[in-house]
């Protein structure tokens, strides 16, 4: 008795609100065990006396406690009053003056309705004070004004594209920063467009599918937009796509009572409880738990996808991993290595028939040269007479014709031109461009050996 009103009293006398523990005491192995228990309670926040609640307020992130800032603070002070942040009244402008135009259109196409004051006030999207009506945070969310840009600038979803499986380079980015209503549609799309979509046979029939649950993932993208902690400021939502998988990342944590290890018993939790309603009349998301168990059932369908779910500093975290990436690129490492030794080995034959056929045309020309060479040697002809005339100086086609007499380039000529240029013995001066007018042609060095052979 006396060690259980000990602890009490040190429970009494630390925090506050007051704090009723369960204290019980067992035996195990001869071992004895004070278990104390404290439970949930609903006067929130729960602080060190000694430090009062701005500096004494903590929360559990993960394996660590973390001091609790004013902001959550003032969301676990709405949370005791069963209110939530997007039912908060804002007095920065009356509802009537508020730019919601695009926003009522949607609502009327999704649901049929006409957005009217009575409805906006049933929906709880405007209040009246003092005889003016306000919107509150929700509907100023679902708005295009620009009261919306400045007061939640952070209000955003953030997509991107990854090259390989860091975040180091960016294929592709976009910044949805439209109004809450349209953002997951936009996000989603940006997913399927950096999405793979294949044939696979099924029976006797070749179907489309995509290489990722796409409703899974978009009823993910729709719960972050719905449900995100809006009293976190400076947080947006993040979808990014790597090779391997598909991330989302919304702000804050999950809720106590939504336990995603159980994802088919059809569980629902809305932080928002004016938006959420809003999205389940426009048919984006089923306000009534459906949402994960939608997940679940068409994961059963991707048995290569492991659906991973972690809470990382203030946000909450879903993965759609491809558990065959590994071994994937393995086999396209190995797939790479044999194709390039393929590769090689047939590249390494090409470049031995070019050098041989390479090796036989200068065997050729050479052969050629010296059946010139001989008939040189026996009766000079004009095919050395050319060389000689442009030996010491370049000259064009009509001043060569002009040397040997000739008005103009004889047929004759022209053959031997062509082929003490095939015979590599002449080369134009000009060579990019064959009709130049300041063309003219000279000796190469092979055409000076010739020449010298000649001579000997």
């Amino acid at each position: 008795m006396k060690i259980e009103e000990q602890i009490s009293n040190i429970i009494f006398d630390r925090c506050y609100p007051a704090i009723l523990p369960d204290i019980t005491f067992l035996t195990e192995d001869d071992k004895h065990i004070i278990r104390v228990i404290v439970y949930r309670g609903s006067a929130l926040p729960y602080y060190r006396k000694d430090k009062g609640k701005l500096k004494g307020t903590y929360i559990r992130v993960g394996s660590s406690n973390r001091l609790a800032d004013e902001e959550i603070i003032a969301e676990l002070e709405r949370r005791k009053r069963n209110i939530s942040f997007d039912s908060e009244l804002v007095m920065n402008k009356p509802a009537n003056e508020l730019n919601i135009e695009d926003f009522k259109q949607e609502y009327q196409d999704k649901t049929g309705e006409a957005l009217d004051t009575q409805a906006l006030r049933k929906l709880e999207l405007i209040k009246k004070v003092n005889g003016t009506e306000y919107p509150t945070n929700a509907l100023v969310l679902f708005s295009d004004d620009d009261l919306r840009r400045s007061l939640f600038p952070f209000v955003k979803v953030e997509c991107a594209r990854f090259k390989g499986i860091t975040s180091e380079e960016f294929i592709d980015q976009k910044s949805i920063l439209t109004n809450i209503a349209t953002q997951a549609e936009e996000a989603y799309n940006f997913v399927l467009r950096h999405i793979n979509k294949g044939a696979v046979v099924e029976g006797v029939y070749t179907v489309s599918r995509w290489e990722y649950p796409v409703k899974a993932i978009r009823e993910t993208i729709r719960n972050a937009v719905v449900h995100r902690d809006l009293s976190l400021s400076g947080k947006d939502i993040k979808v990014a796509i790597y090779d391997d998988m598909v991330e989302i990342t919304s702000p804050g944590l999950l809720p106590p009572s939504i336990d995603y290890a159980a994802m088919e018993s059809r569980q629902s939790d809305a932080r928002n409880k004016v938006i959420a309603p809003i999205f389940k009349r426009m048919g984006i998301i089923d306000q009534w738990g459906n949402g994960l168990k939608l997940i679940a059932d068409e994961l059963k369908e991707y048995p290569q996808i492991e659906f991973r779910w972690k809470e990382t500093g203030l946000s909450f975290q879903v993965q759609f991993v491809k558990l065959d990436y590994a071994a994937q690129q393995e086999l396209q490492q190995d797939s790479r290595q044999e194709l390039g030794q393929e590769l090689g080995l047939e590249l390494e034959q090409q470049l031995e028939q070019q050098l041989e056929q390479q090796l036989e045309q200068q065997r050729e020309l050479q052969r050629e040269l010296q059946r010139e060479l001989q008939r040189e040697l026996t009766n000079a002809t004009m095919y050395s007479d050319v060389l000689y005339k442009i030996v010491e100086v370049p000259l064009s086609r009509k001043e060569i014709s002009e040397a040997f007499g000739q008005k103009q380039v004889s047929g004759q000529l022209d053959k031997i031109l062509s082929k003490l240029a095939d015979d590599k013995l002449i080369e134009h001066t000009i060579p990019e461009i064959k009709n130049h007018p300041n063309q003219k042609l000279r000796i190469t060095k092979r055409g000076v050996v010739f020449l010298e052979l000649l001579k000997k």
